[in-house]
C-alpha cells in the first residue's frame, strides 16, 4: 500500500521533469524559422534570433539572402502560427558559406 502511494506521488514529479525545456509555441528552433522564411521568400536564410512580438507571443527575426539581387529580406516568423507575419526589404546580407551564386 505504501509503495503505491509513493508511486502516485512520484508520477506528477516525473511528468514535470520530463518536459525539461519550456516551449512557447509550435515553433521552437531557429532551424524551423529559417526554413519557413527561406520557403516564403525563395532565398537562403542567413541568421535567426528570437524576438518578442505582442507581449504574450514571440517569434523569430530571420535575415534572408537573395542570390543575384541587391536586396534581401528581414522576415518575422510567428511562433504560434508558424507563418511569416512581416517582411521587409533590407540590403542583401552576406550569403551563407557554400551558397554563393
Amino acid at each position: 500500500m505504501k509503495v503505491r502511494a509513493a508511486a502516485l506521488l512520484l508520477v506528477p514529479a516525473l511528468v514535470l521533469c520530463a518536459g525539461g525545456r519550456h516551449r512557447r509555441g509550435p515553433l521552437v528552433s531557429a532551424r524551423d524559422a529559417k526554413a519557413i522564411a527561406a520557403r516564403e521568400t525563395g532565398g537562403f536564410a542567413v541568421s535567426a534570433r528570437e524576438v518578442p512580438l505582442n507581449g504574450a507571443s514571440g517569434g523569430w527575426e530571420v535575415l534572408v539572402h537573395m542570390p543575384k539581387e541587391d536586396r534581401g529580406w528581414r522576415c518575422v516568423v510567428d511562433d504560434d502560427t508558424r507563418m511569416v507575419s512581416t517582411k521587409e526589404r533590407i540590403p542583401n546580407p552576406p550569403a551563407p558559406a557554400g551558397k554563393r551564386r
